[in-house]
C-alpha cells in the first residue's frame, strides 16, 4: 500500500471538523479489512464518524455506497490525515512495507500525523491509539512499537499507544464479524488501553475471542504459531480425506467420524477441503474467496523463521512448504484457497 496518495482523485477528500475523540480512521480495505470495516461502522453507532483509506478507489465507492445511513463515513488520503483526525486509527495491511510506509513515512505516516495534530492543540495532547490488524513479520511490528513509543516519549507526553492485534478467522469470518483478536499491548499501559481495545474489536470479532496476550509483539507471535498450525494441518487433513476418498468411503461420514473423534480440527469441522461436505465453504465454491494458498505459505513460512529465531526445532514446516509450493506452481490451483491442496493430492499420482 502506497501511503503517499491513496484517495480517489474522482472524490474530494473531507477532513471532519468533528472532535478526535469521536472519529474512528480504518486504512486497508483488502479482503478482510473491507468486511472488518463495515462491521465497525455498522457497531459504532452514527454518532461516530469513520475515516477510510484504501488505494482501491472502487473499494472505497462501494463502501460508502454500502454503508450509506449507517453513519458518517469520509476518506483521508493517507495515515497522516487519519492521525491528525482521529484519535483511533485501526489498520488492517498486508504486508511489512506497507505497514512501514502507513506508520513511519515521516511527510505521510501515522506518527508524523500524531505529531501534528498534537502541535496543533492549544491543550494536552489527546490520547491516540493506534494498531495492526495484519499478520506481518514479527521484526516490523517491534520497529514500529519502538518509533511509536520514541514519539510518545520524547513528543506526546506519552499519549500514544501502539498495540498489534493480528486476527484469525479468515474472510468468512471477517464477513461474519466472528473474528479472533490476539492483542499485544504494552503492560504498564494495558489495565486502561485494551478495554478500549475491545470496545472496537469487539464490533469485528466474538468478544470472548479478544486475547490479551502479553507485550506489544506478543500478538503477532501467537498468530503466527496459530497460522503455523493451520497451514500444516491444511495439508495433514486434506491428506487424510483424500485417503478416504481414494478407497471409496464416503466423505461427509468420514468427516463426521473425525470430527467426533481424535482426528478433529479446524479445517475438518470448519473448512471442510472436500468439495460437497460443508456448504458455504471455498471447496464448495471453486475454492473461491478463502485464504490464498499463496498467503498460507506465507505465514507458514514466517512461523518457520520464528522457530529457527528462538532455537526450536520443526519437522512438517519444510515438506508443507514444498507441497504448498508444488501446488502453487500448478495453473489449476495458483490463487485459490489453501485447502485447495486436498483436490491437488486427489489428482495427482502417488511417486512409485
Amino acid at each position: 500500500m502506497d501511503s503517499t496518495d491513496t484517495a480517489p482523485s474522482t472524490m474530494d477528500v473531507t477532513n471532519p471538523t468533528s472532535s478526535p475523540a469521536d472519529t474512528v480512521a480504518f486504512i486497508g480495505l483488502g479482503v478482510m479489512g473491507y468486511p472488518m470495516a463495515k462491521n465497525l461502522r455498522a457497531g459504532l453507532g452514527s454518532d461516530k464518524i469513520l475515516l477510510i483509506c484504501d488505494v482501491n478507489h472502487e473499494a472505497i465507492k462501494r463502501f460508502k455506497i454500502e454503508t450509506e445511513g449507517q453513519g458518517p463515513v469520509f476518506v483521508v488520503k493517507n495515515g497522516y490525515q487519519a492521525a491528525k483526525a482521529a484519535n483511533t486509527v485501526i489498520t488492517m495491511l498486508p504486508t511489512s512495507q506497507s505497514v512501514k510506509d502507513v506508520y513511519l513515512h515521516p511527510e505521510s505516516g501515522i506518527l508524523a500525523g500524531c505529531i501534528a495534530a498534537a502541535s496543533d492543540s492549544t491543550s494536552a495532547p489527546d490520547q491516540k491509539l493506534i494498531m495492526e490488524c495484519g499478520t506481518i513479520e514479527t521484526d516490523t511490528i517491534q520497529s514500529v512499537a519502538e518509533a511509536s513509543q520514541r514519539v510518545s516519549s520524547t513528543e506526546l507526553t506519552d499519549t500514544l499507544t501502539f498495540v498489534d492485534a493480528p486476527v484469525s478467522g479468515g474472510p468468512m469470518g471477517a464477513v461474519a464479524g466472528n473474528l479472533t483478536f490476539m492483542v499485544g499491548c504494552p503492560p504498564l499501559k494495558s489495565p486502561t488501553v485494551f478495554p478500549i481495545v475491545q470496545s472496537y474489536l469487539k464490533h469485528m470479532g466474538d468478544p470472548s475471542g479478544i486475547f490479551l496476550c502479553g507485550d506489544v509483539g506478543t500478538g503477532t507471535a501467537f498468530k503466527i504459531i496459530n497460522n503455523y498450525l493451520s497451514a500444516i494441518t491444511s495439508l495433514a487433513a486434506s491428506e487424510a480425506l483424500n485417503i478416504g476418498v481414494k478407497a471409496g468411503l464416503d466423505p461427509k461420514l468420514l468427516s463426521d467420524v473425525i470430527n467426533a473423534s481424535g482426528g478433529q480440527c479446524w479445517v475438518t469441522s470448519k473448512s471442510n477441503p472436500v468439495p460437497g461436505v460443508m456448504p458455504n465453504v471455498p471447496s464448495t465454491r471453486g475454492y473461491e474467496g478463502g485464504f490464498r494458498i499463496e498467503l498460507c505459505a506465507k505465514v507458514l513460512g514466517m512461523g518457520s523463521r520464528l522457530a529457527k529465531q528462538v532455537g526450536a526445532r520443526t519437522v512438517l514446516d519444510q515438506p508443507t512448504l514444498q507441497a504448498f509450493g508444488e501446488a502453487m506452481g500448478d495453473e489449476r490451483y495458483k490463487g485459490k484457497d489453501a485447502r485447495v491442496v486436498y483436490k491437488w493430492l486427489n489428482e495427482s499420482q502417488r511417486p512409485s
